[in-house]
């Protein structure tokens, strides 16, 4: 019963197991029959007999259905039979047909292949513009930069090859060609590099030749604006009523010294003004500049630029070894350097980076250090005040062109103070030439004057005041000489130069004022004192000379306050000003007047030195010839005209060389009677001599010169005098009685001079006696006088000799 319950629950499954097998693919049917054999046991028979029971029933379906069908098959059979015939009439049409189509198609084809080819080359003619039209604007642009490498556009260039590089290569990579131009770029860039190299070194050998032109050009500029702004501060002083100076000389000369450069002047109103741009074609700098920027080097070409102008620094502030000889050689030192600095200063402003202001500073200040150096060795060989006047209008005009680019010259301007110093030193050795020539020509005769005319001539050119002199009637004279006028004219031209060097320093009237002060006590101490002392020593000035001389510096010292006040009126500063420096004039006058005082005195010591020489005393005559000798009567009558001369010098200096003449002759005469090589002397010639000093004595009292109280002058022969007269009365008792008491007569006496003369009268004595009296011993008045005389030599010696001890 278990078996048939389990046998009834297995079939439902089999028929699942059926269907599935009949309605799913071949490929599931598997895993279905699979499921057979995991049932229970006896399952795959029952399944099998299912399997047959279920074939049996299909096959008796396809029977019942094939014996529905069977009659219709037949009847389809027969209607293919019928159709038979006609279908073998249709293929037959169709084989001729198709023959036929074939026929007609042979052409067709033929024009289709035709076709098809004229399609496919179509399509690649297509593909080659599509390719030509990718390929064109690359060879357009290459072609573009060859034609710009010929036309010398290498910034354009450069720009075309990064067009190339990033848009233009990348479309067109493929190709051999872009690899062959890709590898010719580089190429190209250093043949550029290059170029714009060699293009940088011709413009850097271009303004190195043209530097001068340049630097020419913009101190010109730099003048011109200069003078006119002159001008225009002129015009506006005399707008509102300054007077910067004593009359219009100086404003003409300095705009006549401003002009005085040398450059070729054309009508101002008419000339282009030209700046750098129109002299320089800077376009190699920038071309170079660009390129370099292009091709990421613009540092290595900054570097070589830089170094390359530094090299051409040195050589531009290297001067010429003969440029201190004129004024042209400064000049074109001047004019360079400015031209390169110029040149530096528009590459600072026009390019970015190229140069620095940093770099521009350093390379001046190395400059100016040099400049400076030069110019304080090779202005030192200037001697002429002209040339060095010219080089400090150019050192201004210089500093002044620089200054206007920025550049700083405080050191310039103090370097003109040194030079100012050397134009001083140059003015006075002129000048010194000047003051030689004027004293040369001069006749040291008072000024004659014969007419109005003549007399307002003088005064124009001296200032001259004296309303004793304006009362007289012409003719008259003048107290000075010609050469006072003329030296006041050349002090003036002197304080003139001066100025001219003075002016375009920025410096302030005071400072001014005190340079020209300066400047013209040196030239009054140094060499206006220098000149009038070797004047004075020198040996043909006599006598009448040097008192005119002088006459002359005591007029030239009362016109030193009018120099003064022309300084003044210059420069507008008061002389109150509390530093106002003051002439030295009056010293250096005073010590020249005391120079010529003590040669008026040496000279006339000297003439009467020789009148001295040309006495010829005949020491052993008996008797006196009863008259002066003519030595001395010519002396005494020199001696009143000179003296006469000298009424017109101040009464102290003609007193005092009457005094030293009289002082001189008495000590002349007291020399030649004490000679050493005079061995004895007669009385006869003690008495002519003793006439000689007695006309000394009148001619002293007669008062050659006035002014003297008393017998003053007359003491100038009290020495001889009393020894004379010791002589002339034979009282030698009363003087040595009386020596050394302050009431002796015989007071001025030295006992030495007294035992010196008296042995040479005791020589003479005998020899005399000699010659007059063989006999001579045996006179008792003789030989008492003699014994008295060797008495009194004892005595005199003794008394000499206690001298001695006691001294």
């Amino acid at each position: 019963m278990a078996e048939n319950g389990d046998g009834l629950g297995t079939v439902p499954e089999h028929e699942r197991i059926l269907q599935e097998i009949e309605s799913t693919d071949t490929a599931c049917v598997g895993p279905t029959l699979r499921s057979v054999y995991d049932d229970q046991p006896n399952a795959h028979k029952k399944f099998m007999e299912k399997l047959d029971a279920c074939i049996r029933n299909h096959d008796k379906e396809i029977e019942k259905m094939c014996n529905f069908h069977h009659q219709g098959f037949v009847d389809a059979i027969t209607e293919l039979l019928k159709v038979r015939t006609d279908a073998e009439k249709l293929k037959v049409q169709v084989t001729d047909t198709n023959r036929r189509f074939q026929d007609a198609g042979k052409e067709v084809i033929v024009q289709t292949e035709d076709i098809i080819r004229c399609r496919i080359q179509q399509r690649n003619i297509t593909m080659v513009v599509e390719k030509l039209q990718l390929c064109l604007p690359v060879l357009e642009m290459y072609s573009k930069l060859k034609e710009q490498m010929s036309a010398k556009r290498y910034y354009s260039a450069l720009k075309t090859m990064e067009q190339l590089e990033n848009v233009f290569f990348p479309r067109v990579s493929q190709y051999r060609f872009c690899q062959l131009m890709i590898e010719n770029l580089p190429k190209l860039r250093e043949d550029i590099k290059e170029i714009s190299m060699s293009d940088l070194k011709d413009f850097l050998e271009s303004i190195r030749k043209h530097s001068d032109k340049i630097g020419e050009t913009a101190m010109k500029q730099a003048q011109q604006q200069k003078t006119f702004s002159v001008v225009l501060q002129k015009q506006n002083n005399i707008k509102f009523g300054k007077n910067v100076y004593i009359n219009d000389r100086i404003p003409e000369e300095r705009n006549e010294v401003e002009l005085k450069y040398g450059f070729e002047e054309e009508d101002e109103n008419e000339e282009e003004v030209l700046t750098v741009q129109d002299l320089v074609d800077f376009s190699p700098v920038y071309r170079c500049l660009h390129i370099h920027s292009v091709l990421g080097d613009e540092e290595t070409f900054e570097n070589y630029y830089r170094k390359q102008r530094k090299k051409q620094a040195r050589l531009v502030l290297q001067p010429q070894s003969n440029m201190h000889e004129t004024v042209d050689g400064y000049r074109r030192y001047f004019t360079q350097i400015v031209g390169f600095f110029v040149v530096e200063d528009h590459i600072l402003h026009v390019t970015q980076g190229l140069v620095t202001r940093a770099y521009t500073d350093e390379l001046w200040n190395m400059a100016l250090s040099k400049i400076i150096a030069v110019l304080r060795a090779h202005s030192s060989y200037c001697t002429d005040p002209d040339l060095v006047l010219e080089l400090k209008n150019l050192i201004v005009i210089f500093a002044d062109t620089l200054q206007g680019y920025g550049f700083p010259v405080n050191r310039l301007f103090d370097l003109l103070f040194e030079i100012r110093d050397q134009y001083n030193e140059t003015l006075l050795k002129k000048w010194a030439g000047v003051f030689r020539d004027i004293f040369e020509e001069d006749n040291y005769s008072p000024i004659p004057i014969v007419n109005e005319e003549e007399y307002k001539v003088v005064i124009s050119k001296f200032p001259f005041q004296d309303p004793d002199l304006e009362k007289q009637s012409f003719p008259k004279k003048f107290p000075m000489s010609q050469s006072v006028p003329h030296i006041y004219i050349q002090v003036k031209e002197f304080i003139y130069a001066s100025l001219k060097f003075s002016e375009s320093l920025h410096r302030s009237s005071t400072e001014i004022d005190d340079m020209l002060r300066k400047s013209t006590n040196l030239l009054l101490t140094r060499t206006l004192s220098s000149c009038l002392l070797n004047l004075i020593r020198k040996p043909h000035i006599g006598l009448t000379e040097l008192v005119q001389i002088i006459i002359n510096t005591t007029h030239l010292e009362q016109a030193c306050k009018y120099l003064e006040d022309f300084i003044t009126n210059i420069t507008n500063i008061s002389q109150e000003t509390v530093h106002t420096t003051r002439l030295y004039g009056l010293s250096t006058f005073k010590d020249a007047r005391h120079a010529a005082e003590g040669e008026i005195y040496t000279k006339l010591n000297q003439k009467i030195d020789e009148f001295v020489q040309l006495a010829d005393y005949d020491w052993t005559m008996s008797e006196p010839d009863g008259r002066a000798s003519g030595y001395l009567m010519d002396l005494i009558n020199f001696l009143r005209s000179i003296f006469q001369v000298f009424t017109h010098l101040p009464g102290k200096v003609a007193q005092t060389a009457c005094m030293s003449a009289c002082q001189h002759l008495s000590t002349s005469l007291m020399q030649m009677l004490l000679d050493n090589e005079l061995k004895q002397i007669s009385m006869g010639a003690v008495q002519q001599f003793n006439l000689d000093v007695i006309q000394c004595e009148l001619f002293a009292s007669s008062e050659p010169v006035p002014g003297f109280q008393g017998d003053t002058l007359q003491l100038a022969f009290i020495d001889l005098r009393q020894l004379l007269d010791l002589f002339m009365v034979w009282d030698w008792s009363t003087y040595l009685a009386d020596y050394g008491q302050p009431a002796s007569k015989y007071l001025r006496v030295n006992p030495n001079t007294a035992l010196t003369l008296l042995e040479k009268v005791h020589r003479g004595m005998k020899d005399t006696s000699k010659k007059n009296n063989i006999f001579a011993q045996f006179r008792k008045n003789d030989r008492d006088k003699q014994k008295l005389i060797e008495t009194v030599v004892k005595q005199l010696r003794s008394l000499v000799n206690g001298m001695s001890q006691h001294t």
